[in-house]
């Protein structure tokens, strides 16, 4: 029997930086690419997961099997934005963190009311009246030091989100399809913003059913043979879009065409189903309305209101 040290060790194998997990291409790296005269292509993820299956995998086989693929028109890509909706991404997408974090500290100061047990009887704490009730309100100096300090950074956060939304605002202000999809119930200049930014070129979708697919509003679908069994949503796409498409057909009026189809569907499959089914219908007008620069199915009334056709 060999001693311990004698025994046979496995050879240890040298390794660069870890370049096959590494992010996808940057965005700098694309315009300079493009602008040296090549034609960049970005595959899609998703599309090129079978890769990771293979018992060998290396960049170099990678790079050969992309090269296969793009030469037989079958590389499954990702649309590249221009910069100038990269940067309007930029500015919605940070908003859209900054209204989040305010939305924790806004939870911290409930958390710390609902711990010394303050009651809350206005709905929202944070209007006039609830900032008088937490003025008046009595607390431990801990608790107050810890309500003061997320008072604070709320202000402070107040200001940054207005920014922002003025400078979206202002990028917008002569965009026609960002004008028409405000026609639509439900939906206002910051939910507008952001179908805008993140869809982008609506032109590269041929049809709506693509956009809703494309946000993950349409279920999965699994066949064999006559066997067809459809899941839940895939929830693949923009998750920002998909958000405010939710958003927004929660807030329509019960009376037009959206609530109609949001509370039919729910009475026979439960609410979320329904909600999800008047998304993707918002998705199609939302698609119409920024390759259109108008909703045909929407018109006004006598009195300037804008309401659904039936």
């Amino acid at each position: 029997m060999l001693e311990p040290d004698a025994r046979k060790r496995a050879r240890p194998v040298l390794r660069g930086p870890r370049r096959s997990n590494a992010p996808g291409l940057p965005d700098w790296a694309a315009d300079t690419l493009a602008e040296l005269g090549a034609n960049v292509h970005l595959a899609h993820p998703l599309g090129v997961k079978m890769f990771t299956y293979r018992r060998v995998k290396n960049d170099q086989r990678d790079a050969a099997d992309l090269a296969d693929l793009l030469r037989m028109g079958r590389l499954p890509e990702a649309w590249i934005a221009p910069p100038a909706t990269r940067e309007l991404r930029g500015w919605v997408r940070h908003r859209a963190k900054l209204v989040g974090v305010r939305s924790n500290l806004k939870c911290q100061v409930h958390a710390v009311l609902a711990g010394a047990g303050v009651q809350v009887p206005m709905s929202d704490l944070f209007s006039p009246g609830g900032q008088k009730l937490l003025t008046a309100t009595r607390l431990a100096p801990e608790s107050r030091a810890r309500v003061d300090s997320l008072l604070r950074l709320i202000t402070a956060l107040d200001f940054e989100i207005d920014t922002y939304t003025k400078l979206v605002a202002g990028r917008l202000r002569t965009d026609p399809g960002y004008t028409a999809i405000q026609t639509i119930p439900g939906v206002g200049p910051l939910l507008g913003a952001v179908f805008v930014a993140e869809i982008g070129d609506v032109a590269r979708f041929a049809r709506p059913a693509q956009l809703a697919s494309w946000a993950g509003l349409t279920p999965s679908h699994r066949e064999s043979d006559t066997t067809v069994h459809r899941g839940r949503i895939t929830k693949q796409g923009s998750r920002l879009v998909r958000w405010a498409a939710v958003e927004a057909v929660q807030r329509v009026p019960a009376h037009t065409r959206l609530g109609q189809r949001r509370d039919r569907v729910g009475e026979r499959r439960g609410h979320n189903i329904g909600v999800v089914a008047a998304a993707r219908d918002l998705v199609t007008l939302v698609f119409y309305g920024l390759r259109d620069h108008h909703i045909r199915c929407l018109h006004r009334c006598a009195d300037g209101a804008i309401t659904d056709a039936a």
